[in-house]
């Protein structure tokens, strides 16, 4: 026989779990020292450096793509 399922309780103990992993989120986040966020905003810095350096062309913001002079 099937157990028996409070559904108000069962509710309230799924919402207590996602409230619960958001908020580990935002331990993570908002939980880190000026030093690592520091290391954190640097990174992030380093990938978009690498990643601007990969483009084949230049493409401004109005859509236009604009050839780079090669010699």
């Amino acid at each position: 026989m099937a157990e028996i399922v409070n559904l108000r309780l069962a509710r309230k103990a799924r919402a207590r779990a996602d409230a619960g992993a958001k908020a580990e989120a935002a331990r993570a986040r908002h939980g880190q020292t000026k030093a690592e966020r520091q290391i954190t905003q640097a990174e992030r810095a380093r990938r978009e450096r690498t990643l601007d350096g990969a483009r084949l062309n230049d493409t401004s913001l109005d859509g236009t793509a604009h050839e780079t002079d090669e010699n």
